[in-house]
C-alpha cells in the first residue's frame, strides 16, 4: 500500500470499525499508516464520524473519480494560474479545517474559495462555476458568513456584487464572537431574575465568564490590529525609503 495513495475498501472498513470503536483520527491514521490529515477529510467528506459508512464511502469515492470536472473559466481560479494538485489538496485541507471548527461543508468550499483567490473576492457566479454549486448554495453560504463577519459585499466597476475578504476579515470574526458572547451573558443574567437557588448561581457564573472571555477578545483584536497595522506601516515607510535612496542621484564633489 502507497501511504500517499487513494484509500482502498479494505482500509474504509478499517475507518468504520475505528469510528465504532471510538477511535481518535490519529489513531485510526497510525494504524492505518496514513496521515490524520487524510482520514479526518474522508470521514468528514462521507457522512461524519456517526454517519460512515465504508461501501457508501467506497462508492461515493469512485463516482466523483469518474465524474471529469470541467475547468473554470479563465480568471475564476482561487489561486495564482491555473490549478495544480498542490492547490487543489491545500484547499481541501484547509476546508476539511473550517468544518472541523463548525462550518458547514459548503460554507467552508466557499470560504477557502474566498480566501486562496489572488485578490480575496469573487462574484456569486464566479464561486458557482468554480465549485460547481447553484446560485442559492452560494447565496446561503455567503449569509452565514457575513453573519460571523467573515466576508463583506462591494460592487465593481460593473456594478456586480462581489463578495470579499479583506485583511481585516479575523478582526470582524473575532468582535462578531464577542458580540456573541455579550449577548450569551445577558440571557444568563436574566435567568438570575427569574430562578433562584443553584439555578441562578449557576446562571450568574455563566454571564461572569462570558462577560471575562467576550471581553478578553475584544481587548485582544484590538491590540492585534493595532500591532499589525503599526508592523504594516513600517515596512511600507522602510520600502519607501529605500525606493527614494535608489532613485537620489549620487553626487560627487
Amino acid at each position: 500500500m502507497v501511504p500517499g495513495g487513494r484509500l482502498t475498501q479494505q482500509e474504509r472498513q478499517q475507518i468504520a470499525l475505528g469510528l465504532g470503536d471510538g477511535l481518535a483520527y490519529a489513531e485510526i491514521a497510525r494504524r492505518l499508516d496514513r496521515p490524520t490529515s487524510t482520514i479526518t477529510r474522508e470521514v468528514l467528506r462521507n457522512g461524519g464520524p456517526t454517519g460512515y459508512r465504508a461501501d457508501l464511502a467506497h462508492r461515493a469515492t469512485e463516482r466523483r473519480a469518474h465524474r471529469r470536472r470541467p475547468a473554470a473559466p479563465r480568471g475564476t481560479q482561487p489561486a495564482d494560474g491555473a490549478d495544480t494538485d498542490a492547490t487543489q489538496e491545500y484547499r481541501e485541507n484547509f476546508t476539511t479545517l473550517l468544518m472541523q471548527q463548525g462550518l458547514p461543508k459548503m460554507t467552508a468550499r466557499v470560504l477557502t474559495c474566498l480566501f486562496t483567490s489572488d485578490t480575496g473576492s469573487m462574484t456569486a457566479a464566479e464561486l458557482a462555476r468554480y465549485l460547481q454549486i447553484s446560485p442559492a448554495s452560494v447565496s446561503k453560504a455567503v449569509a452565514f458568513l457575513e453573519g460571523q463577519g467573515l466576508v463583506g459585499r462591494e460592487r465593481d466597476e460593473h456594478r456586480r456584487e462581489r463578495y470579499v475578504v479583506d485583511n481585516d476579515v479575523w478582526y470582524r470574526s473575532m468582535i462578531a464572537s464577542a458580540r456573541g458572547h455579550a449577548r450569551f451573558a445577558e440571557a444568563a443574567r436574566q435567568g438570575v431574575e427569574v430562578f433562584d437557588g443553584p439555578a441562578a448561581i449557576r446562571l450568574q457564573n455563566i454571564a461572569r465568564f462570558m462577560d471575562f472571555i467576550g471581553e478578553s477578545i475584544t481587548r485582544a483584536a484590538n491590540q492585534a490590529r493595532e500591532v499589525l497595522s503599526t508592523e504594516a506601516r513600517e515596512v511600507l515607510s522602510t520600502e519607501a525609503r529605500e525606493v527614494l535612496n535608489t532613485e537620489a542621484p549620487d553626487h560627487h564633489d
